[in-house]
């Protein structure tokens, strides 16, 4: 004969809850902070923007960076910049800022309003905002000299 029925526990709990109610909302705040700064309607296309910038960014720094960097992120974020990483295809080492220009404005596709450098900047500033600055100097001293150079050195760190 076999002892009382014991109901299982919920694989998911109200703790894990929080962590994506969490990050969905830090991540719809990084979103909306690049939509301002752009000055674009759309916070799908800003969100597009920072993925590609991102995953390009990724793919131009040394491993261990890449993983120093996204341990700053919200959880849904750092899941957008790891996709489709091919670890043993980087780091890419193109050297010029106009290549990497180039590989974001390929990626992203056509987005209404999209300037280029100014938008490229928009993210730096937007990550400036909200990780620390210690590691973001770390990253952008990682990168080759050319798109080091798209990322300004003198962005005022507030977050972090």
């Amino acid at each position: 004969m076999s002892g009382p029925i014991v109901p299982m526990e919920d694989p998911m709990s109200a703790q894990d809850l929080e962590v994506i109610d969490h990050t969905v909302q830090l991540t719809h705040e990084w979103v909306n902070e690049l939509r301002e700064r752009l000055g674009w309607p759309s916070s799908r296309d800003a969100m597009r923007l920072m993925r590609t910038v991102l995953s390009e960014l990724r793919d131009r720094l040394p491993h261990a960076e890449v993983a120093d960097l996204a341990a700053q992120m919200p959880l849904l974020i750092r899941g957008m910049y790891y996709e489709g990483w091919q670890p043993a295809r980087t780091p890419v080492h193109d050297r010029s800022a106009d290549a990497f220009e180039a590989a974001v404005a390929a990626r992203l596709g056509r987005v209404e309003g999209y300037r280029g450098h100014a938008d490229i900047a928009a993210v730096f500033a937007t990550l400036a905002n909200r990780m620390t600055e210690g590691e973001l100097r770390q990253a952008r001293a990682a990168l080759p000299r050319g798109v080091r150079d798209l990322w300004d050195a003198d962005l005022t760190w507030t977050g972090g």
